[in-house]
């Protein structure tokens, strides 16, 4: 034990372990235990051993003359899984809201608490404190509202009658897909739904309330009045965080080239927006001979920068990946002016423990993910000693200058883009594989060009002369478009992934992370989860059935590499769900009409042939009456039967039912005939509170 012990001392001291960055991963990782763990007495060992842990660390330590690097990693590590668990357990209980049993036509009295605009979708999107008409608890509900219902006096304050349908806050419709119910339990909403007829303003708003959000709206109005079209609208999401106004098309071309990262405000923005006032303000400072003799320049230049980037972060929304740009950015200024090293793991480490320490939920979105994720690339490859000398100045003419930078921008742009698709296609299923590519055209075609012109353009609507800086911003954006266009369409620029197990995206940031925050040659396992992970990512299998929740909605991995579908629904929802887990952007094929399948106006009947073996799949097309004799016959000579409505104990397929009753239960389900394995979205959910499965 002694020479194993001395070992562990050894590694880490060559190692150079550090725990401030260890400290926020072992945070993070009692955080993801809460999500992944099922139910109080799970949540209750983890806390309760890792104290046990940390109190054997802080014994064992006692009388050593010797600091310890196992022991200084242990408690760090124990400690933090300890807290990150009972903080995300004590911030669902705090803010959880209780979603509505069931869907319901409700007659709503509210106060509106928040507002967003989303002119591309024709409706604005309300959120409404009021009471349950059931319960009498005060809950939020969020509706959308058509833009012809709209308003002016329609805006946070204001006291508004409606009459909405709302239904309880979405669970995943199929494994893998996106989990709206936990985002809701954790906003506070109880409902979500449609405003239906005229809304009544009952109390107006209070005339002399100027918020934030009505800064923003105001802003990114006058900026779509001074640019028409897609230009405007991206040039209002960089003035004020706001994309309600981008068109589908174009904002999906941006997600397929890898530039979707310019359209949310994050590092880039906030970094664009400090350094500019810093640079300005220090310049500007300079000229005045006196003060520069008597005032610390950079000390005064860091604090303007510092009030820039905290108005542009609330300004645009305080969304996670400002936040964290922010408190980034201003540990680099505090870095700066105190003569440290602003570029460091540990400057990283304090960011996300501030953002998890007050959102502990965003762990488990992508935004958290990919901010964090692209940060650590950037500041390890930056750290790496080849990359310094490949950076260090010397006497070189300004075009191998030039070169070097531009090679340096590719190279980290390739990093963060390997770092970041496991990411991605475990949040959205695809992936632009020519994103390094196309950001380094487009980063600083934004950095360098549109959003100085933004700036200078509302700078000069001031004495009304904005009018040529805004053609300019509108021929710069035009530019980032039709980059993003051109390589969203070159063949092959899109990755499609099915579901990715949660063992494979454990094993990937783990080898990410060791990879990233160990140095030396032990630094290199790290690549060895990395690649195992890469293997399964690839080789993820393809569900056969995916079945939605309400069984509506059923998709069938079929021989001609098409998705077989039961409702042609011409792209909506439920299908592009179905399309992203299946890996698949064909266009789908009905059932009814594929040439094997056999069809009555009640149930369709289809072979699905997998590694040699033929499943009969029986599938409800309505809910009209059938002869139950006849039902229970043609359920016994299927292996599978999967329906939308109730069936009765007489039918008994071979293998699984999925009726209304198995899928109000188990919620949707993927199903692969090769390993007769069935996945359910009740396997995942646990004892969380946003799921409410029914009662057996």
């Amino acid at each position: 034990m002694s020479s194993l012990a001395a070992r562990v001392e050894a590694f880490l001291a060559g190692a150079e372990f550090d725990r401030g960055p260890w400290l926020a991963v072992a945070f993070g990782c009692g955080i993801g235990l809460w999500f992944l763990l099922a139910g109080t007495w799970q949540w209750l060992t983890v806390i309760a051993g890792s104290l046990v842990v940390a109190f054997a660390a802080i014994a064992a330590w006692r009388g050593r003359e010797n600091r310890s690097y196992a022991l200084a990693a242990l408690l760090s590590i124990a400690l933090g899984i300890s807290a990150g668990t009972a903080l995300v357990w004590a911030r669902s209980a705090t803010v959880g809201a209780e979603p509505i049993p069931y869907p319901r036509f409700e007659r709503i009295d509210g106060r509106i608490l928040a507002r967003e605009e989303q002119p591309a979708e024709g409706r604005v999107r309300l959120v409404l404190a009021a009471r349950d008409p059931e319960t009498a608890r005060a809950v939020a509900y969020r509706g959308n509202l058509p833009l012809e219902a709209d308003g002016p006096q329609l805006r946070e304050g204001a006291r508004i009658r409606l009459s909405a349908r709302l239904m309880p806050p979405s669970p995943p419709i199929v494994p893998g897909a996106y989990n709206f119910a936990r985002r809701a339990w954790f906003d506070g909403l109880s409902a979500t739904g449609s405003v239906v007829g005229d809304v009544e303003l009952v109390e107006p708003p209070a005339e002399t309330l100027v918020s934030i959000a009505v800064i923003q709206r105001r802003l990114s109005a006058h900026v779509r009045r001074n640019l028409d079209g897609t230009a405007g609208a991206i040039a209002a999401t960089l003035a004020s965080g706001d994309r309600g106004a981008i068109p589908e098309a174009d904002e999906e071309a941006m997600r397929d080239a890898g530039l979707t990262h310019l359209l949310s405000i994050s590092g880039l923005h906030v970094s664009a927006i400090i350094a500019a006032t810093y640079l300005v303000v220090l310049k500007l400072l300079a000229a005045w001979p006196w003060l520069a003799l008597r005032v610390r320049l950079p000390l005064v230049a860091a604090g303007a920068a510092a009030l820039a980037g905290i108005g542009y972060t609330l300004l645009t929304g305080a969304q996670v990946p400002t936040v964290r740009s922010c408190i980034g950015a201003l540990l680099v200024l505090v870095a700066m002016a105190l003569g440290r090293e602003p570029l460091s793991l540990r400057m990283v480490a304090i960011a996300a423990g501030v953002v998890l320490a007050l959102w502990p939920e965003s762990l488990v979105g992508p935004s958290f993910q990919m901010s964090f994720a692209a940060v650590i690339a950037i500041v390890s490859l930056h750290n790496a000693a080849w990359v310094r000398s490949f950076l260090a100045p010397r006497e070189e003419s300004w075009l191998s200058r030039l070169a070097r930078r531009a090679a340096m921008l590719f190279l980290t742009g390739l990093v963060i883009e390997f770092t970041l698709i496991p990411i991605v296609l475990f949040h959205f299923h695809r992936a632009g594989l020519y994103g390094a590519a196309a950001n380094l055209i487009a980063i600083p075609l934004i950095t360098f060009v549109s959003m100085p012109l933004v700036a200078l353009a509302l700078f000069l609507d001031l004495v009304g002369a904005g009018g040529p800086a805004w053609w300019l911003v509108g021929q710069s954006l035009d530019v980032l478009l039709a980059i993003a266009h051109f390589f969203a369409e070159q063949p092959g620029s899109v990755k499609l992934s099915p579901r990715i197990g949660m063992g494979t995206m454990a094993l990937y940031i783990g080898g990410a992370l060791w990879l990233a925050l160990w140095q030396g040659r032990a630094r290199l396992w790290g690549a060895v989860p990395i690649a195992l992970s890469t293997i399964l990512i690839v080789t993820a299998p393809v569900p056969d059935l995916l079945i939605t929740r309400d069984g509506r909605d059923l998709g069938i991995a079929s021989q001609a590499d098409r998705l077989l579908v039961l409702r042609d629904s011409g792209g909506g929802y439920a299908q592009q769900n179905l399309l992203e887990l299946a890996g698949t952007d064909r266009e789908p094929m009905a059932i009814a009409a594929w040439p094997q399948s056999r069809c009555s106006p009640e149930f369709c009947v289809l072979p699905v042939e997998r590694s040699g073996k033929t499943w009969s799949v029986l599938v409800a097309r309505n809910r009209d009456l059938i002869a139950e004799r006849a039902l229970a016959a043609a359920c016994g000579k299927a292996d599978i039967v999967v329906a939308d409505r109730f069936l009765p104990r007489s039918c008994r397929p071979r293998w699984l039912k999925a009726d209304r009753r198995y899928l109000q239960r188990e919620g949707g389900v993927a199903v692969y005939l090769d390993r007769e394995r069935v996945d359910t979205v009740a396997q995942d959910q646990g004892a969380h509170g946003w799921w409410r499965a029914p009662r057996r």
